[in-house]
C-alpha cells in the first residue's frame, strides 16, 4: 500500500533533484559567459568569447549535452554599459523525461541570462 507513494516521492525526488542540477549548470555557465565577455573590446568580440566559453566548458556539467545549448549575447536595453548573455538548453532528451509519467514533469526547455558591466567604472 504504501509502496506507489514511495516510489512517488523517490521518482519526484531523482527527476526534479535531475532538473535543478541541470537549471544550475546552465544558470553558471550563464554567469561565467558574461565574465569571460568583459575582456572583449566589440560586442562582437564578446560574443565570440561568450560562445567559446560555453562551448569550452558545457562538458564540465555531467547532466548538460553541449550540442543541446544555445547562446545568444546582446547589450541591455536598460544601460548602454551592460552586456547580457543568455545561454538556453533543451532538455527534452534527457534521461528525466524517460522515466514514468506519474511525477510531473518540468519544463524542457531551460533558458537563463546573465548581465555584466563594462568599461567606463
Amino acid at each position: 500500500m504504501l509502496l506507489p507513494v514511495f516510489l512517488a516521492i523517490v521518482f519526484s525526488i531523482v527527476v526534479f533533484g535531475s532538473y535543478l542540477a541541470m537549471v544550475h549548470g546552465v544558470q553558471q555557465l550563464a554567469a561565467e559567459a558574461a565574465r569571460t565577455s568583459v575582456a572583449g573590446l566589440n560586442d562582437a568580440e564578446r560574443g565570440n568569447l561568450a560562445r567559446a566559453y560555453v562551448g569550452a566548458n558545457a562538458a564540465a556539467y555531467p547532466l548538460i549535452s553541449a550540442d543541446r545549448l544555445t547562446v545568444s549575447t546582446a547589450r541591455s536595453g536598460s544601460g548602454a554599459n551592460v552586456f547580457v548573455v543568455t545561454v538556453a538548453y533543451d532538455a527534452s532528451r534527457s534521461f528525466i523525461y524517460a522515466l514514468p509519467t506519474f511525477v510531473p514533469r518540468p519544463p524542457s526547455h531551460i533558458a537563463r541570462s546573465a548581465a555584466i558591466r563594462f568599461g567606463g567604472f
